[in-house]
């Protein structure tokens, strides 16, 4: 009896300074490496032992690749996956049967997953794969089709935690997601840091990390490549009782996406508020930094601090049209079948839109195809936004056409066509730019026009602006329409 007590238990230093008394190893709980095998008995198996000791870590053994369906976590377990060692996410779809968004089945499902629980880490020096691309269709230019699913999108979400405190991700490679990577419902005290997230980058929904009516979470050190959102903070209707989502900090980190780096929204039935973006480099990507409210919740009190910003053009199957920074606030569509079905109030056939405000951007250096770009559908929907040291150097630098806004998904015209400004201004109140740099490439399109287009702020004060028009002989630097 002593002997199968120990088996798998052993105690043993662990990296970073920690030290775990009870070590489960998955093997001697009949993990079996190779590509045909589904560990999931034996990986769930051993995290159940790991959590009826009191808890401890769940190993992964170094040198092998495991492959896995569905498992769920348990409180004060830490999953470490050591380096050299893979846990592959299987590629038969049968096996994910549980929805991500609860009665909502179009979205996805979960592979790793876990409710209510305290004390959770995933750590190790190894690679999470989710096997993203084996979920996909035909892969295109900068995307892959969508499989036709009936009710339930097989593809799954590589980690979902519900209701989770104390939680710490870190010295970890996670990588090829079939959907959202990292989604932390409700989830209070959570800690990323020192991770490595690389998504293809035609994976559509492929998000980094999403905070989802999250607290007190903060995220350091990272390097995120996705095919949609980095990094996204939002409120979705599916999980409305868990509240606000506020208290966010992010440093140090280095993203690319196909659609936008960090942003807010499109998601948001509550609150968003006291978020810190700070020392950031975003490179190859769509949208810098945007704020896409669609629904009844507010946005405010978000800083954003330190970053550079390159975008160019991608298409259309993404969201954005290479705006470096951008907010915008409007209401949902209501003619697209997930927004109907899923998105909307309960028994309304229309939304509403909350307001955004006290936005400060602070020391952004932008290169981009586009400009900085804000919109309302009315006038005081947007309010307090400041801009302090700013610079954005506007250069066309692929073939694919510009001259238009995305104001996707929203009840009004989505693509709408413009002139392309630094600063382009469509309805809010009280914009303050400060110190801030206009500089035009050598490639200029007869679409490239103002440093500063206006329509319709109520009090836009400008102080120290440096640049002019893309053609001073034709546009005004600054110009109210």
């Amino acid at each position: 009896m002593a002997a199968l007590l120990i088996i798998g238990f052993l105690p043993i230093p662990a990296a970073y300074g920690n030290t775990v008394e009870h070590v489960f190893d998955i093997t001697q709980y009949g993990a079996k490496a190779g590509d045909k095998i589904n560990n999931a008995v034996a990986i769930q198996k051993t995290i159940d032992a790991c959590a009826a000791a009191g808890g401890g870590r769940v190993l992964v053994p170094a040198g092998n690749t495991f492959v896995a369906g569905p498992f769920k976590l348990k409180s004060h377990v830490e999953l470490y996956v050591e380096a050299g060692a893979k846990l592959l996410a299987s590629p038969d779809e049968k096996l994910y049967t549980e929805s991500a968004f609860r009665e909502n089945k179009g979205e996805g499902t979960i592979w790793i997953g876990g409710n209510n629980l305290e004390e959770v880490t995933i750590c190790g020096g190894g690679i999470i794969d989710g096997n993203g691309t084996s979920f996909m269709g035909k892969e295109l230019d900068d995307s892959y089709e969508l499989k036709p699913f009936n009710v339930l999108d097989p593809r799954p979400h590589l980690l979902t935690l519900i209701g989770c405190k104390n939680v710490q991700i870190h010295h970890i490679t996670i990588r090829n997601s079939a959907y959202w990577t990292i989604h932390l419902v409700g989830c209070n005290d959570v800690v990323i840091s020192d991770m490595t997230l690389l998504n293809s980058v035609k994976v559509r929904n492929s998000d980094g990390i999403d905070l989802d009516h999250s607290k007190n979470v903060r995220i350091s050190n990272c390097y995120i490549e996705s095919g949609d959102d980095c990094i996204c903070l939002k409120n979705r209707r599916e999980y409305e009782e868990f509240g606000a989502c506020e208290n966010i900090v992010v440093n140090n980190c280095t993203m690319t996406s196909s659609s936008c780096a960090i942003k807010i929204g499109s998601e948001n039935m509550d609150r968003i508020s006291h978020v810190v973006i700070n020392n950031c480099i975003i490179r190859n990507s769509n949208r810098g930094l945007g704020i896409q409210n669609r629904d009844e919740g507010t946005v405010s009190d978000v800083v954003f601090s330190n970053i550079i910003i390159d975008a160019h053009l991608f298409s259309d199957v993404w969201w954005g049209k290479a705006e470096p920074i951008y907010i915008t606030a409007y209401r949902r569509a209501n003619t697209n079948n997930k927004d109907a079905g899923w998105r909307l109030p309960k028994g309304r056939t229309e939304g509403r839109v909350g307001g955004v405000k006290n936005i400060y951007f602070s020391n952004i250096k932008c290169q981009s195809e586009n400009g900085a770009y804000i919109s309302g559908e009315s006038a005081d929907k947007i309010s307090n936004i400041y801009f302090d040291n700013v610079d954005i150097r506007i250069n066309k630098t692929t073939n694919l056409p510009g001259g238009v806004y995305d104001r996707r998904p929203s009840n009004v015209e989505g693509m709408v066509k413009g002139s392309t400004s630094a600063f382009y201004f469509d309805q809010a109140t009280n914009i303050f730019i400060r110190n801030c740099s206009v500089n035009w490439g050598a490639n200029l399109p007869a679409y490239y026009a103002h440093a500063v287009e206006n329509h319709g702020v109520v009090n836009l004060k400008i102080t120290a602006l440096e640049g002019g028009a893309a053609f001073p002989q034709k546009f005004e630097a600054v110009k109210a329409y």
